[in-house]
């Protein structure tokens, strides 16, 4: 009996058949994808997003001006003089002579221009107490912090030599440099981090190191030749370090994952006492099958951030999608190539006191504690539903006053860089006057007596009407007939404050004065813009994202398990562990609670990109387990078993390869959590936090004592859906049970 020939059917079945006996085409053609994909790719290049691509809106039209004017922007610096105690003035001849220097020192290192000082420029606070000096570095932008370092060197210097004054630098380029310097890598490390990590959990699932191998080595191969198709890919959709990134936190995770489920099902038919063909065959056909389901429900999780208009999130879309799908189809193909070609090889290079213990032949692969969890959650279903729901209902509460803003620079590093507290000096002495708006104004005669009366009005009520306390600076730029307007909004780093600045910017002070000068554009733009746009736009992406997901998944559901029940509780139950997720998010980073335990400092706010991305992330992920769990709980009711007998088989049996790949799982995601950004923080936790409630409470708790409740309406599927593409697998065979026939009408069990 354990010998038993299994007919299969299906895209899975047939993919793992023809590799099993094609086994050295089927790795050579995989290897042949890998080189090939990176060759490719590494000849093509790569087209990263542009940073007048990256939002719509007044941003983006401001960006197209400058470009389409061929205006290049210099990196601009500023130095802060400030008297440390009060008592040196402005106006003193030492805070005087401190300026002198500092301009002196700076133009003396050759590496920038237009170098003003404050006395002339007025950028003096009103106490007198600060001043600024500005410049700007040569050469492009995007390449000065290679630059930078004489400059900070240069006004080093200058602040020995005056000991009672505070003189700082910041400004773009060095603001970069001290990042790259103090966090470059950071990424780098938590990348690399990963696959030891991963490799280390599987060592302990496993006890062997080619089984443990096998997942790792496949994650990583699906991650290089998605690498490779992002730089070609490129060339359509732009791509980013960020989609990179993600990339690589999502292709290890599923990677690892679906040969995971794949590897453990084979070696749980041979410890049943079936031969390897016949072990790789039901496998193929069962994990196989779960793990295609599983594949294009993440992708087209994925798939619903192309409809946020944003360009670095399609780009973080379409580089997961990528990966997801080369790792499902390595997972189908390859994989059961390896295992034909290794056999009973796979459990070499043992791990002493982790090599597994040979079950008795026939004897499942059983949890004892999620054996014992289960009866208590099975003999008492519906306090198990009220507690569990109860509970993830709970945490998710706080989620309800979720507040969402880009971090500005204090809230995404704290007091750790030496920056940052330059930074609260300016905005205190100077407020907005770091992050000021600017107002790209287009002309068909910039010169026009009625655009510079417009200009002058426009610069007299921003001050006026509250939304700047000034300097308010225009550059006029008369071959391209384009001004910029440089506004410091009242509020400063306070994001609330200055997006009203912004807000009385845009809607009054413009439509009053530039507004009414026909043929002028004067779109508003600066960091706090930037961020408004963003926040406007991702907001207007939440709904058509949601549904797009939703629908999808719910489809995909109904069509790989033909019940209409099973769909229904799929989105519920994933809807609730995201639900959680964000409940933690704001509790830990909004309110603060318990955020010293994971090394973070509530910082008010969950960063806006979050919460969507999270929603597609989980969404996809958490389909993994779900599908893996209702396929194997299926299985066993299809085979004879009782709704209950079946949901015990099925989560008991599945328990060791999920929690396997939950483990992994988190410990990657909070990889993440251990970098300095607090936004960085933030998806560490939130997606650690997710996939932890869905493989324990969700999977282990509420979904088997829902289904006892629902008992066999859990197959339910009316009669006029029977039509519907049967995308169902044939089921392996028990011997200790006999095939019944489906409780579904219209449904029949191939064997």
């Amino acid at each position: 009996m354990g010998n038993t020939d299994v007919r299969v059917r299906g895209l899975a079945a047939r993919a793992g058949g023809w590799s099993a006996r094609h086994r050295w085409a089927a790795v050579g053609i995989w290897v042949l994808f890998v080189v090939l994909a990176m060759g490719l790719g590494s000849a093509a290049g790569r087209v990263d997003v542009d940073e007048s691509d990256q939002l719509k809106g007044e941003t983006h039209t401001a960006a197209r001006i400058i470009d389409d004017a061929g205006i290049e922007q210099p990196a601009g610096e500023t130095v802060l003089i400030q008297s440390k105690d009060g008592a040196v003035k402005a106006t003193s001849g030492e805070f005087r002579a401190a300026v002198t220097d500092v301009v002196k020192a700076v133009g003396a290192t050759g590496k920038v221009v237009n170098v003003t000082s404050p006395y002339d420029t007025r950028t003096i606070s009103r106490d007198g107490r600060s001043a600024l000096v500005q410049f700007d570095m040569r050469g492009a932008a995007d390449t000065a912090a290679d630059r930078i370092e004489p400059v900070l060197k240069a006004v080093a210097g200058v602040q020995k030599d005056h000991g009672s004054l505070r003189i700082e630098e910041i400004g773009g380029a060095s603001m970069k440099k001290q990042y790259d310097d103090a966090f470059g890598n950071d990424f780098q490390q938590a990348e690399y981090s990963a696959v030891p990590v991963a490799l280390g959990i599987l060592l302990i699932a496993f006890g062997a190191l080619v089984a443990a191998l096998l997942p790792v080595g496949l994650a990583i191969t699906a991650i290089m030749a998605t690498m490779g198709l992002m730089g070609l890919v490129s060339h359509v959709q732009p791509m980013s370090n960020t989609a990179n990134s993600v990339m690589l936190l999502v292709g290890m995770a599923v990677g690892v994952d679906y040969c995971l489920f794949y590897l453990r099902r084979e070696r749980e038919e041979r410890d049943a006492g079936r031969d390897p063909g016949t072990a790789l065959r039901i496998a193929a056909a069962t994990s196989g099958r779960a793990v295609i389901v599983s594949g294009v429900t993440v992708c087209v999780a994925m798939a619903g951030m192309l409809f946020t208009g944003l360009a670095t999130f399609e780009a973080m879309g379409l580089a997961s999608l990528m990966v997801v799908a080369v790792a499902m189809v390595g997972s189908v193909t390859v994989l059961p190539a390896l295992l034909s070609l290794l056999g009973e090889r796979v459990e070499k290079g043992r791990i002493p006191f982790l090599g597994r213990r040979r079950r008795r032949q026939g004897a499942p692969a059983e949890s004892r504690f999620w054996t014992a969890v289960l009866r208590g959650v099975l003999a008492k279903p519906v306090v198990s539903v009220v507690v569990a729901a109860g509970a993830l209902l709970a945490v998710a509460a706080p989620a309800l006053g979720m507040k969402t803003q880009q971090l500005t620079l204090d809230q995404e590093f704290g007091d750790t860089l030496p920056i940052v507290q330059t930074y609260n000096r300016i905005n205190d002495a100077f407020p907005g006057g770091s992050e000021p708006a600017q107002v790209v104004v287009r002309a068909k005669d910039i010169n026009a007596p009625e655009v510079r009366r417009a200009l002058a009005d426009f610069k007299q009520q921003a001050i006026s009407s509250g939304a700047s306390r000034g300097p308010v600076d225009i550059k006029v730029h008369e071959a391209q007939n384009v001004a910029l307007v440089s506004v410091p909004l009242v509020g400063g780093s306070d994001m609330d404050k200055s997006v009203k600045s912004l807000d009385k910017l845009r809607d009054e002070v413009r439509p009053a004065t530039l507004g009414k000068v026909d043929g002028v554009e004067a779109p508003v733009t600066g960091q706090v813009a930037g961020n408004k746009d963003f926040n406007d736009q991702l907001l207007g992406s939440v709904v058509p994202v949601f549904a797009f997901v939703v629908v999808f998944a719910f489809l995909l559901m109904l069509l790989s398990f033909r019940s209409l029940t099973v769909a229904i509780t799929s989105i519920l139950l994933n809807l609730l562990s995201v639900g959680a997720a964000y409940g933690i998010l704001v509790a830990v980073f909004q309110h603060g609670w318990g955020a010293s335990l994971v090394g973070a400092e509530g910082v008010g706010a969950v960063v806006t990109w979050l919460p969507l991305f999270l929603f597609v992330i989980l969404f996809g992920l958490s389909m993994d387990y779900h599908v893996f769990v209702v396929s194997r709980i299926r299985e066993a009711w299809m085979r004879g078993r009782t709704t209950k007998e079946a949901i015990q088989h099925g989560v008991v049996t599945t328990a060791g390869v999920v929690t396997s790949a939950a483990v992994i799982m988190v410990a990657v995601f909070a990889i993440f959590g251990t970098l300095s950004m607090q936004s960085m923080k933030q998806m560490g936790v939130g997606l650690a936090a997710a996939v932890l409630i869905d493989a324990t409470i969700i999977r282990g708790v509420l979904l088997p004592a829902l289904m006892a409740l629902l008992g066999e309406r859990n197959w339910y599927l009316p009669k006029w859906l029977h039509r519907l593409p049967d995308l169902t697998h044939d089921e392996s065979p028990e011997p200790v049970a006999p095939v019944r026939p489906s409780a579904v009408e219209g449904e029949t069990v191939r064997i």
